[in-house]
């Protein structure tokens, strides 16, 4: 997998600055192209008198997107490519967009309303992380008021099978290309009883997860293997350490459609959890 060419949809707000902020990271750390896309919703075509509202509206139209893009220039500089792109769905003119323009991964920031540095899913997010053909990489919020100057590592969620055993080869270029270690870790969950058929039980799940972390992780250098476990998703993600420079790589749900994204019920919570940007890659199994 490359992470050559990378597109960031921004908007003029905090989370469009997060997730340009992420992407021009990226393209920084692997020498790469960044492609700054802003989605405008299409113009209306009305017949008669209308025809002047409808001028009025494509020239706010065109306004509007001069002055978005300006703005991106101002925080990414002159090295990229800005570019507008009409769609009635950003999420999905993004997906478009990526596929015209040869993407390797799509980057955005988190819809408005969640906590800082936490990733809400939005509309947009939505769109993308369940038809996108190329890899979604979402930032969390208030990630470009002091994003890190490069990235430290790279940690797999990882769960046994023909899904996640790609992406770990996947996670592994990527690692080689930004030169960074790789993680790979495995969440337990427990109800926090203490019977003791349960006890037996989550030993069990404990051994078998090292167990398919170290068959996971052989015979590739720089990589730790880490078993997490706690009542649920989030309460297991704080049980370890996250550097400022992380970035959390999840498998597309085994049940969506091959070579797209398709977040599945543990990914989403691990998003919703997450307090470091997370990359979605599409199913390649």
């Amino acid at each position: 997998m490359k992470l050559e060419n990378v597109l960031a949809g921004f908007i003029p707000e905090p989370r469009g600055r997060d997730g340009l902020a992420l992407g021009a990271l990226v393209k920084e750390q692997v020498r790469g192209q960044l492609t700054v896309a802003y989605v405008q919703p299409p113009a209306w075509s009305a017949p008669g008198p209308a025809r002047a509202e409808e001028s009025a509206w494509r020239a706010y139209l065109m306004e509007q997107a001069d002055a978005t893009l300006w703005q991106a220039r101002e925080l990414a500089g002159d090295d990229a490519d800005y570019v507008v792109h009409t769609h009635k769905g950003s999420g999905r003119g993004l997906v478009e967009l990526a596929r015209k323009r040869g993407a390797d991964v799509v980057v955005i920031g988190s819809a408005s309303g969640g906590g800082k540095g936490r990733i809400t899913v939005g509309s947009t997010a939505d769109q993308l992380l369940h038809s996108s053909s190329v890899p979604v990489l979402l930032a969390p919020r208030g990630y470009g008021d002091q994003p890190p100057t490069a990235f430290e590592r790279l940690t797999v969620a990882y769960r046994r099978g023909p899904g996640c055993d790609a992406a770990v080869k996947d996670a592994a270029a990527v690692a080689a290309s930004l030169d960074v270690p790789l993680r790979l870790v495995t969440l337990v969950i427990s109800t926090g009883r203490r019977a003791r058929i349960e006890e037996e039980m989550l030993a069990r799940l404990r051994d078998e997860a090292a167990s398919n972390l170290r068959a996971a992780a052989r015979g590739r250098p720089r990589v730790e293997v880490e078993v997490l476990e706690g009542r649920n998703v989030a309460q297991a993600l704080g049980t370890t350490s996250w550097l400022p420079g992380e970035m959390i790589i999840c498998a597309s749900s085994a049940t969506g459609p091959l070579r797209r994204v398709f977040l599945g019920d543990t990914s989403i919570k691990i998003v919703r959890a997450a307090t470091c940007p997370v990359m979605i890659l599409t199913r390649q199994t």
